[in-house]
């Protein structure tokens, strides 16, 4: 492949792991980050635009002489950047607008599911408050309450309690995530016990790659208490994992989906991520993402020895099937997530940050920008909920853990919160999965 120049649509943690990883790329001649933040410009040029504007991106990627368009969140997606790139002729890493869907939308990624044979919760649609709560009460505890649109990783409730699920079903019909109660909908589902986990794959519609699963942290405190985040911290690889999981999770979850996506004529060409809980019956899919998930891709990132432009234009352009398998470095990786003060309700904003050299210079750490941008004085500020994922590699977990640990202390932003334990329990050796009680036997 000759040398590219790639535009990177986004502005957190997930773009800046991945400008840094295609900066480490000897094929990439140039990256712009658009809009990029605080700590993408060591890497990138940043380029203002609005990522839900699909001709306003498109027309930056013309602009930039972009021979290759990675989006990075899922809004841009579902609004249809891909879709507007593509018309230019730009090669472009993400689905359509109409294959985004399979992460716009709880309910049509669940008939997707159950149309394409893939394990997963059983589940109902609700599109009305009364029907919803009806449904509640009918329902065994835990409860598993989703807002059916996007919802930045927080439209998803897990209780016990009857009074907190009616509650999350009146706060979605509510305009809590957008819309009015006609065009709402909610998804009541079976609870999933047991591990969870991230397994990203890449493919262009037909072949299908995966990559080293992950494990994150979705509440906001030690020993998942609280309510959901977008994600606190994650770690890959998962030393528990059976060594047949990936391939497996290929066969059963992975290709049927992109299968059953062309087969609806909706091909599916970019990051698609399944979102497993690893019950007593095997693996089952919680959700399914359109796009590299934040904090996992930066420790998924931060294993993959295959330079990431090849692999991400062999998506975009078809040729998936020709690729190199992919390769991985041994040592193991740790993301921890620096929040501002009052997150995940209204963060505050605008608390100068200190120490981002001093914990760079930790052995084996990127320190990556979440929610941040530049005061009028030059100095670097928090801008957004998540502000910083911390990020280390190490010969193991524990070694990576302690590196990320370690940089996280030289990191000074008044008010903020981050948990201690991700990768603990990994560390320790303290996940196992669920049997079912005729196994003990």
């Amino acid at each position: 492949m000759s040398r590219v120049k790639v535009l990177v649509i986004g502005g957190g943690a997930r773009e800046h792991a991945l400008a840094l990883a295609l900066s480490r790329d000897p094929a990439v001649a140039g990256i712009v980050c658009a809009p990029g933040n605080a700590g993408t410009p060591a890497v990138a040029e940043n380029r203002p635009v609005n990522p839900l504007d699909p001709q306003a991106v498109a027309q930056l990627a013309v602009d930039v002489a972009a021979d290759l368009v990675v989006v990075g969140p899922e809004a841009p997606l579902v609004a249809g950047v891909a879709d507007a790139c593509r018309e230019r002729g730009i090669p472009t890493f993400g689905p359509s607008a109409a294959a985004a869907k399979l992460e716009g939308s709880k309910s049509f990624a669940k008939d997707v599911m159950v149309a394409a044979g893939v394990p997963t919760a059983t589940a109902g649609s609700f599109t009305t408050e009364a029907a919803a709560i009806a449904g509640l009460k009918a329902a065994r505890p835990p409860y598993v309450v989703k807002f059916d649109g996007l919802a930045a990783g927080k439209g998803v409730t897990v209780t016990a309690d009857l009074e907190l699920a009616t509650a999350a079903v009146r706060e979605a019909f509510g305009g809590a995530f957008g819309g009015g109660p006609s065009d709402t909908c909610v998804v009541l589902e079976e609870y999933l016990d047991g591990p969870e986990v991230s397994l990203f794959a890449i493919t262009d519609g037909t072949t299908v790659v995966p990559l080293t699963p992950a494990q994150d942290f979705k509440r906001i405190g030690d020993g998942d208490v609280g309510p959901n985040t977008g994600g606190m911290g994650a770690y890959s690889p998962l030393p528990w994992a059976p060594d047949d999981f990936v391939a497996a999770l290929q066969r059963t979850v992975l290709e049927p989906t992109v299968a059953e996506m062309a087969r609806r004529g909706i091909p599916f060409s970019g990051l698609l991520f399944a979102g497993l809980a690893i019950t007593a019956d095997g693996p089952k899919v919680i959700e399914f993402n359109a796009r590299f998930g934040d904090p996992e891709t930066q420790v998924v990132l931060a294993r993959l020895a295959t330079p990431l432009a090849g692999l991400l234009m062999a998506a975009a352009t078809g040729t998936l099937a020709a690729h190199p398998p992919l390769q991985w470095r041994e040592d193991a990786a740790v993301t921890v997530v620096v929040a501002a003060h009052n997150y995940p309700g209204t963060p505050r904003t605008g608390d100068v940050i200190s120490g981002l050299d001093e914990a760079a210079a930790v052995n084996g750490v990127d320190v990556l920008h979440a929610g941040t941008s530049f005061d009028a004085d030059g100095n670097v500020v928090s801008a957004g909920g998540r502000v910083l994922s911390v990020t280390a590699t190490g010969k193991d977990l524990a070694a990576a853990r302690d590196a990320a640990y370690e940089a996280v202390d030289r990191i000074k932003l008044n008010g903020s919160t981050f948990r201690t334990d991700i990768a603990l329990r990994a560390v320790n050796l303290d996940i196992s999965i669920p049997t079912r009680p005729e196994e003990h036997r």
